[in-house]
């Protein structure tokens, strides 16, 4: 038999495929999407305990991720999800130590240092864990917007983004009217975080930057960037921040998308805008009626398990429909500065009562026809 040499290479790049498959099916952490906790774990007398173990399980999900002290009796765990968690640490000779409640966030680095008490494994001492108010292991500036804020806040167009202006040193900045102008600079809400140009600025979901074409602000012809239910919360990094975010000068917003659980979860949603529930702006004519305008904003969103306490599934779907027009306001020349006449025939152009001349020869101008 034959074998192409096409079909060889093709043959060939699928056995590279599954190596590399197989080669990266651990755990690999790069860049941080989710919250890490960190800290130490130590004996009554604050020595380190070695080879303790840590399990760091998120009460939604049941998944629990299992990690084992070094010599100095430090642990560390990047990439959680933001939600509540139970950690539980049990080392030999020492009673086994369960903190309850402690709710990581998204992007944060969380320390929380356990300190054990000696006696049985079976013993165990139950303590509620509360989140400092100041994150000791590090020193970024930042503020968090939570899933309670997304849903509870009004937000024209439903864009997630515009919810980073409620922190501190962010704001947003107007642009030039007129799509060729928005076209140049990017349809999506331009913020100023610290000072910073909006262009120096990284959106992030999930680890992965969105940044549009212009490295402005995700959004779509109609200015806004949709998917607020599938956004579980997000984060504000205005300065100070480490490395591991990168690509950017000025400020990080850095979400995260919200994930199926053990119980199922999800809405429906309908938001309508029309010009009949409006009030005339200051520049609309008050003797003709209210320009054109009709939204709808709708869709649906929804988690579940596939297999409990191990696959999960989450779904979004958010769609917008509008119509509308704006209205402006221009400065014209008036029908006798243009030389029209009362009857709509040419005359000579009238400006401030006197007549239009041509400097050349002060002969006074007349429209033409061509």
């Amino acid at each position: 038999m034959i074998i192409g040499r096409g079909v060889l290479v093709y043959v060939l790049l699928v056995c590279v495929m599954m190596t590399l498959t197989v080669s990266v099916s651990t755990p690999v952490y790069a860049q941080v999407a989710g919250a890490t906790l960190s800290g130490t774990v130590s004996d009554t007398s604050g020595a380190g305990v070695p080879n303790a173990n840590v399990s760091i399980k998120n009460t939604a999900t049941g998944i629990a991720r299992d990690i084992t002290t070094d010599a100095d009796g430090f642990y560390s765990a990047p990439n959680l999800l933001p939600g509540i968690y139970d950690i539980t640490v049990v080392a030999s000779g020492f009673s086994t130590s369960v903190q309850t409640g402690l709710k990581l966030t998204v992007g944060a680095s969380q320390a929380l240092n356990i300190s054990l008490k000696i006696g049985q494994v079976s013993e165990r001492v139950a303590v509620t864990a509360t989140a400092p108010d100041v994150q000791l292991a590090s020193s970024t500036l930042s503020a968090e917007v939570d899933s309670t804020t997304e849903r509870e806040l009004p937000l024209n167009g439903r864009d997630w983004t515009q919810l980073a202006t409620l922190q501190p040193g962010v704001t947003g900045v107007r642009v030039e009217a007129g799509p060729s102008n928005r076209g140049n600079r990017g349809y999506g809400t331009l913020l100023s975080v610290s000072g910073h140009q909006p262009f120096e600025n990284n959106y992030r979901i999930n680890g992965i930057s969105i940044n549009d074409y212009s490295n402005g602000a995700p959004g779509s012809t109609l200015g806004v960037n949709l998917g607020v239910d599938a956004v579980q919360e997000f984060s504000v990094l205005t300065s100070n921040y480490t490395a591991e975010y990168g690509r950017a000068s000025g400020g990080v917003i850095n979400g995260i998308t919200k994930s199926g659980t053990n119980q199922f979860h999800g809405d429906v949603y309908y938001f309508i805008r029309d010009k009949i529930f409006d009030a005339k702006n200051y520049f609309d004519d008050f003797t003709q009626p209210i320009p054109p305008f009709h939204r709808d904003q709708f869709g649906a969103s929804g988690g579940l398990p596939i297999i409990k306490n191990k696959t999960f599934i989450f779904f979004d779907y958010e769609g917008i429909r509008q119509r509308k027009s704006d209205t402006f306001s221009n400065t014209v020349m008036s029908a006798a500065a243009r030389g029209i006449g009362p009857n709509g025939q040419p005359t000579v152009a009238i400006v401030n009562g006197s007549p239009l001349r041509d400097p050349a020869n002060q002969v006074p101008l007349q429209i033409r026809t061509l």
